[in-house]
């Protein structure tokens, strides 16, 4: 699956291949695009306050409004990537950013909650094309440490997009632009998109793949259906009160995901290579990997929806200090990203259960802290144990990440690399609509009793994590040309 590159498509000098294919500058715009939709999963947290008020949008609504981003994400992640391969890298970035900036804009300007819904679906399924093109076009255009050091950089650029989210969040929120309350926090996409937008025309290269692997139209669209089918009545069912068609969904999730693995299985013997390529889910790297990623994610993706919702609902602090509570745990897992392959290097499994050591005793002391000093908690006392959390989950994020792709053979990388961020965002989703859901039906009567509940579920999670990383493969150094995920 190599592609050659192609300068000539976007008409500037600066397009053709330089130190190893892509202009150095090119990293960082790339980077840029890449850091925009991840970060969108997140900085909607500190904003749900402010748009309920602003919308009188339901509890449910408030966590579609996340999820329903991270379905469209995850659902069509996949055949982005392909759709790179087979049209060119540059064309489909430059095409997703465009629609990326003009969902942002009608999320902006949403007048009504169902209308905002709607439009950060469209905003998931843009990012979901534009984010395979960069990891890609770092693996086709860079070589040896440079190409090394982008990966490296694109894993960091991924984590502290997650935390740093809700921090922008929080100042955008709170600074109330021209009385426009949450809107900037979508609204400001646009002037950096289009920057961006205009940069990476001339400067980010053009590749393709010789040899692009056909989408897989019925596999996207199960897998989409039943991820759906899953979601719905997790966020729905409470504020409903678990009507009869709530239940039935669960069912035909479930039978949709059998049928999701018939078909992709049948694809696959045909000789095709499906979304989901059942031999590949069958690698000890991939299947007890995956599975460890998907349960990480469920629990990041819940911490981060309902530490945001203690902070200002709970604590009544106004959503800039939301934003500040969580600057410890960015800062640390920032620090920790970057020190994490060298330790994972030296120290191998042993780095993972002692990062989840570390995440479990930060998140033990926080809830000890809200739930003993309740409602007089102040931010410098969370900062501690936030820091702790962000530190443990930065070594275990990294290493799972590493650990999926140890199996993987190069020339089905791009597609493993796929296949693990398409679990990664299913996970966050599925976070914000089960255990979202869990502390929105406690949270009326007792909001530390809440968050510690959903808590103890997250690190029920941990501790099993830091024990299963025994049964992962043994970590090998990662070659400069594996485009092996390190974030």
């Amino acid at each position: 699956m190599k592609a050659t590159l192609s300068a000539g498509r976007t008409g500037s000098p600066h397009a053709v291949a330089q130190g190893g294919g892509l202009h150095p500058f090119g990293v960082l715009i790339l980077l840029a695009g890449a850091f925009l939709p991840i970060m969108d999963f997140f900085i909607t947290n500190v904003a749900l306050p402010s748009i309920d008020a602003s919308l009188h949008a339901s509890a449910s609504s408030l966590e579609l409004v996340i999820a329903g981003y991270g379905v469209a994400y995850a659902a069509l992640l996949v055949l982005g990537g392909r759709l790179g391969d087979r049209y060119g890298r540059h064309r489909i970035f430059l095409g997703a950013l465009v629609g990326f900036i003009t969902a942002s804009l009608a999320c902006g300007i949403a007048p009504s909650v169902e209308v905002l819904i709607g439009a950060r679906i469209v905003q998931g399924a843009t990012a979901a094309l534009l984010i395979p093109q960069v990891l890609a076009t770092f693996h086709h255009t860079l070589e040896g440490e440079r190409k090394a050091r982008a990966v490296a950089m694109y894993g960091a650029t991924s984590g502290i997009a997650a935390v740093v989210g809700q921090l922008v969040g929080g100042l955008l929120v709170s600074a109330d632009i021209a009385g426009t309350s949450w809107r900037p926090i979508f609204l400001v996409n646009v002037p950096i998109g289009v920057v961006v937008l205009l940069v990476a025309a001339r400067i980010v290269p053009d590749t393709r793949s010789h040899r692009p692997v056909g989408v897989d139209l019925p596999g996207t669209v199960l897998f989409a259906a039943a991820l759906t089918a899953l979601l719905i009545p997790l966020t729905e069912g409470h504020s409903l009160g678990w009507p009869w068609w709530t239940w039935a969904l669960f069912a035909v999730a479930v039978v949709l995901g059998a049928v999701t693995f018939v078909v992709e299985k049948r694809a696959e013997q045909r000789g095709e290579t499906p979304l989901l390529p059942p031999s590949l889910l069958r690698l000890p790297s991939m299947s007890r990997g995956l599975l460890m990623v998907l349960a990480f994610s469920i629990g990041f993706g819940a911490f981060m929806f309902v530490f945001a919702l203690t902070v200002q609902n709970g604590l009544h602090q106004d959503a800039l200090h939301g934003g500040l509570a969580i600057l410890p745990m960015a800062l640390l897992f920032f620090a920790g990203s970057l020190l994490a392959p060298r330790l994972i290097s030296r120290f191998g499994k042993a780095a993972l259960s002692a990062g989840a050591a570390v995440q479990l005793a930060g998140l033990a002391l926080l809830v000890m802290v809200l739930v003993r000093n309740w409602p007089h908690v102040s931010l410098w006392a969370m900062a501690v144990p936030l820091a702790l959390a962000g530190a443990g989950q930065s070594m275990l994020f990294t290493g799972l990440f590493r650990s999926v792709l140890t199996d993987v053979p190069t020339h089905l990388a791009g597609i493993g690399s796929g296949v693990l961020i398409t679990v990664q965002q299913s996970g966050l989703a599925l976070g914000v609509a089960a255990l979202g859901t869990l502390y929105l039906v406690l949270e009326p009567h007792d909001v530390p009793h809440a968050f510690a509940t959903v808590e103890y579920v997250q690190m029920a999670i941990i501790a099993l994590l830091g024990v299963g990383v025994a049964a992962l493969p043994r970590f090998r150094q990662a070659s400069a040309d594996t485009p092996v995920v390190e974030g």
